[in-house]
């Protein structure tokens, strides 16, 4: 097992995990997709700008502007701008959980598109994952659950699913930071033409708000993003998107912590649920991409 990818996920989906609380209290005080479109704008100069200062070029090759195009669109513009807009009516551990049925979508799309193979256990583990996630969620959701802001929420997940699957073979060339810095860029301005006319434009300036602002922006936005393009790189679609089936595990903890939803035993056992489904799915598609070839009979050995 890639203990270096293991500490890649885990922190990736802490840091994904506390925007969702980050956005419950951000629309309280300032319209979502503007509020968004502002904090895409900063995070994207900010990439640059450090990408630049690595020696990092925007010549990028023609699969990278390709995916970068379709991350900064389906990622940044449709599933955070969907999800944002979504948390006006559902809590933040609610986006959280329908969030973390990515791995799923990418495990089915990397099979029927792409011929992907996942052993039995890997199987097994999407499955445990899955079966957490429906046992946190059958804990959250209850009658008065508002269906137009669920609909929001899984529009997005279909669209980071594609997000996922466009960054597939994409970031080899390198320039990591780079292709941060430009897909946000690209969400940015998709998002300050879809604001204006989708929403009453406010910002209710407040100490909670710059603060949850500047944090969006940062560590979510900037950092957790990066780490997100170097984890696709390292260990491939289907292995990277598992870590999203942490969402809830960290999306409902942090926004018990800071916003006091709750937190039940149930909520508990879907965490161990879904922590082992993911250390099921880790070995069992790694030992498929590191199985080495067979040896030609016609090639001789060379000695060392």
């Amino acid at each position: 097992m890639d203990f270096r990818a293991i500490a890649m996920g885990l922190t990736f989906a802490l840091m994904w995990s506390s925007a969702f609380t980050s956005a419950r209290i951000i629309v309280v005080d300032a319209s979502p997709l503007f509020s968004l479109a502002v904090r895409f704008l900063i995070s994207g100069l900010l990439g640059v700008a450090i990408a630049l200062a690595l020696g990092q070029t925007w010549r990028l090759t023609r699969g990278q502007w390709r995916a970068t195009v379709i991350f900064g669109i389906c990622q940044n513009a449709l599933y955070l701008g969907l999800n944002l807009a979504a948390m006006q009516w559902i809590e933040a551990s609610l986006a959280a959980i329908l969030a973390s049925t990515m791995p799923l979508c990418v495990a089915l799309a990397s099979w029927v598109i792409f011929g992907d193979r996942i052993k039995p256990l890997g199987l097994i583990g999407l499955m445990a994952g899955v079966a957490g996630v429906a046992l946190i969620m059958g804990t959250r959701i209850n009658a008065g659950v508002d269906g137009f802001g669920i609909l929001l929420c899984v529009i997005g997940v279909l669209a980071l699913t594609v997000a996922t699957l466009a960054l597939r073979g994409a970031t080899s060339g390198g320039n990591f930071m780079m292709v941060v810095g430009l897909q946000m860029l690209i969400g940015s301005a998709i998002l300050f033409v879809a604001a204006p006319l989708s929403e009453d434009i406010f910002v209710n300036p407040t100490l909670r708000l710059g603060l949850a602002f500047a944090y969006t922006t940062l560590v979510p936005g900037l950092m957790a993003t990066f780490i997100w393009v170097k984890l696709l790189n390292r260990i491939g679609a289907i292995r990277a998107a598992t870590f999203h089936f942490l969402n809830p595990v960290f999306g409902v903890a942090i926004a018990s912590f800071m916003l006091g939803e709750k937190l039940g035993l149930l909520d508990l056992l879907g965490v161990a649920i879904v922590t082992l489904g993911i250390l099921a799915v880790q070995p069992s598609r790694q030992s498929i991409q590191k199985q080495p070839p067979a040896p030609s009979p016609q090639t001789p050995s060379t000695p060392t």
